[in-house]
């Protein structure tokens, strides 16, 4: 069983060493800390380069560590995020990138990392047109941010299904773990779907639901085990959008633009979208820049214990789900 206590979420990353400058002043050096770079410089993504899971942990503090179980950087290691950069390719598009920074305990720079917003191209090149690190934290946190997609049905506390564009603050949403519960902040955000961004499609009847649900990647499910049909050892799962895409039943819908909801209550709650129960808005150090500045003050007496990614059952880890049958068992296991 892999269990990794705390809030973490995780992203799709490069290492700096992959992507480096092929034309410019500082030609032949890797992607660095943005004190370093220079604008009109142009990267290239060197050839088989493939993006790898980054294992973001918040801490109480603010601060970011690496999770322990990750495929980039250094397990426990500290994680700072620097800026954020825009790129310009060929096609004259903007892809914009996070570079993250890992340091060791004397605060000196093992290694960093650069976490795209939408997917690159090897061998193409991206000029660097701009660098800032003012708004690179609420970037983010919207990619660390759970959401709905536009149209989800959501179980009010009356028993009515209402789409989830039409909540509003004090609306009275049914909660599995606590009953009625008023919403207190409805987000939207409109990304294109393509990378870190592209939503998980969950077709209609795969985890019995009647209506197809879009949600975010790492967007958590609630699956309430009759039966322990994968091996977790215990009965409340929360298992990740992400790791059910199976190509048939739950797919990645990858292009064009999606628009992103995110429901904030006064604790992270298991509501019901299209029948599956799944996760709320949980605000940690990640998420909370997603909030706008006078929200984040008015519910800080409410935001501060908001909860942790743990409270409503075992994250299932993807090696649990690594199974041809891993929906047809989950869907098998809420049932008998």
């Amino acid at each position: 069983m892999l269990i990794e206590y705390g809030n973490i979420q995780s992203v799709l990353a490069y290492s700096a060493a992959e992507f480096s400058v092929h034309v410019g002043a500082n030609m032949g050096d890797t992607l660095s800390v943005l004190d370093d770079l220079m604008l009109d410089d142009t990267y290239q993504l060197q050839q088989g380069a493939n993006p790898q899971r980054l294992a973001l942990l918040a801490q109480p503090n603010g601060e970011l560590k690496i999770g322990k179980v990750t495929e980039l950087g250094t397990p426990s290691a500290a994680l700072h995020l620097d800026c954020v950069l825009s790129l310009m390719s060929p096609d004259g598009n903007i892809t914009e990138a996070l570079v993250l920074v890992e340091v060791d305990a004397d605060g000196m720079i093992t290694a960093i990392f650069m976490l795209p917003l939408a997917p690159m191209l090897a061998q193409v090149d991206y000029v660097l047109v701009r660098g800032e690190r003012e708004g690179a934290r609420k970037k983010l946190a919207q990619i660390a941010s759970v959401s709905f997609s536009r149209g989800t049905h959501i179980t009010m506390a009356s028993g009515a299904q209402v789409p989830i564009e039409q909540l509003n603050t004090g609306d009275r949403v049914l909660t599995r773990d606590d009953g009625p519960q008023l919403v207190r902040w409805v987000g939207q955000s409109t990304h294109r779907a393509t990378g870190n961004m592209a939503p998980i499609l969950i077709r209609a009847g795969a985890l019995n639901n009647e209506n197809d649900l879009l949600v975010s990647p790492d967007h958590r499910l609630f699956v309430y085990q009759r039966s322990d049909e994968i091996g977790a050892g215990v009965s409340e799962l929360l298992v990740k959008a992400r790791h059910l895409v199976n190509g048939d039943t739950v797919v990645v819908q990858d292009g064009g633009y999606v628009e992103y909801f995110q429901v904030l209550f006064d604790r992270h709650h298991i509501i019901y979208a299209e029948g599956i129960a799944a996760e709320s808005l949980l605000i940690d150090s990640v998420t909370k820049p997603a909030l706008p500045p006078e929200l984040q003050e008015r519910l800080s007496s409410h935001l501060t214990p908001h909860g942790r990614r743990d409270d409503h059952g075992l994250e299932v880890q993807k090696a649990l789900l690594d199974r041809p049958d891993a929906i047809a068992a989950l869907k098998r296991a809420s049932l008998r």
